[in-house]
């Protein structure tokens, strides 16, 4: 698909969204979707064609009211609303680990080493049971993916083995796992909230971040950052989410018609993400980043073993399997 046609639908969104909100006066119900993304975002895009194919699918009986940039509330927030009935929908991933230990498994360093890869444990065995565990612990339902970009090292020297990192002064997200294993790897890791990463790169305090290549370019670090190294160390996927209380009151034709709108909104996602990974490697280069190519495997093997002893033993043996694929 042309990118040319993300521009086209970024005009319309906006109106679809109050288009949406005209017609939920007129549905029998009407879920409420709140999401952190900008309206800009494809999972807002995918979220707006999910209103609109079941809309048309109950011709008009279900309505979706999408809020996007946190308007209904951050993401806990949400989720909390949707266990006590203020909310219906949001989309969300990893941080449901505080229900079920399995959404852990969305997010682990060098778990996934393709598309593809994450695909197939995703709408396979594994992810049945980390759905399941989910509805069961949580109260909300998936009723779809969509993949994020995976993690990037930016840095201004180039990183191709682990044996680059050595004394390498990097931000990463406090999140214990990510420490751990950035250290096992040579650098030297330190927790910093993002909204303080520009400023420090800018002045020397840290060397280097990791994100995907979407913040790397809203956040402006090709001024302060020559190299995207390609790591890829992170690749995960997020889900589309609706309450158990809301799924419970939809009839059974309507329970297979917001999973066929899903189904519908997950390749239009896919499609607008697989467009926006290649435009971003195009928009950082004119930018004057350069990409370099890492060695994987290296990185991949020597994070393994602080992976697996940064994670709980609820999910050790799941982890195990993902690295024995």
């Amino acid at each position: 698909m042309s990118v040319a046609i993300s521009l086209k639908t970024l005009l319309l969104s906006g109106f679809a969204a109050v288009a949406l909100s005209t017609q939920a006066f007129a549905a029998d119900t009407t879920l409420k979707l709140g999401h952190p993304a900008n309206e800009q975002n494809t999972w807002h895009l995918a979220s707006v064609k999910f209103a609109e194919e079941l809309s048309a699918l109950t011709e008009g009986r279900v309505a979706v009211e999408v809020y996007p940039n946190e308007t209904l509330g951050k993401e806990m927030d949400v989720i909390n609303g949707m266990q006590l009935g203020t909310a219906d929908m949001t989309i969300t991933g990893e941080s449901l680990q505080n229900w079920a230990p399995l959404a852990a498994l969305l997010a682990v360093p060098y778990a996934y080493k393709s598309l593809d890869e994450m695909d197939s444990v995703a709408s396979g065995e594994m992810g049945d049971r980390i759905k399941a565990q989910i509805i069961e612990t949580a109260g909300i339902r998936p009723i779809t993916y969509f993949a994020r970009g995976p993690r990037n090292l930016t840095s201004n020297r180039p990183i191709s083995t682990p044996a680059d990192l050595d004394g390498l002064k990097m931000r990463v997200p406090n999140v214990p796992l990510f420490l751990n294993v950035w250290q096992a790897l040579g650098a030297s890791p330190t927790p910093m909230a993002f909204s303080e990463v520009f400023t420090s790169l800018q002045n020397g305090t840290i060397d280097a971040q990791e994100n995907p290549l979407a913040l790397i370019k809203s956040a402006n670090f090709s001024e302060v950052q020559k190299y995207v190294n390609k790591t890829e160390h992170v690749r995960s996927w997020i889900y589309l989410t609706i309450s158990e209380a809301a799924w419970s009151k939809l009839s059974e034709e309507d329970q297979a018609n917001v999973m066929e709108a899903a189904a519908r909104a997950q390749a239009y996602e896919r499609e607008l993400f697989i467009a926006e990974e290649t435009k971003l490697v195009t928009d950082l280069e004119a930018a004057g980043m350069a990409f370099v190519d890492v060695d994987t495997e290296a990185f991949a093997a020597a994070a393994k073993d602080a992976v697996l002893g940064s994670i709980s033993e609820d999910i050790r043996p799941d982890v195990e399997a993902l690295f024995a694929r």
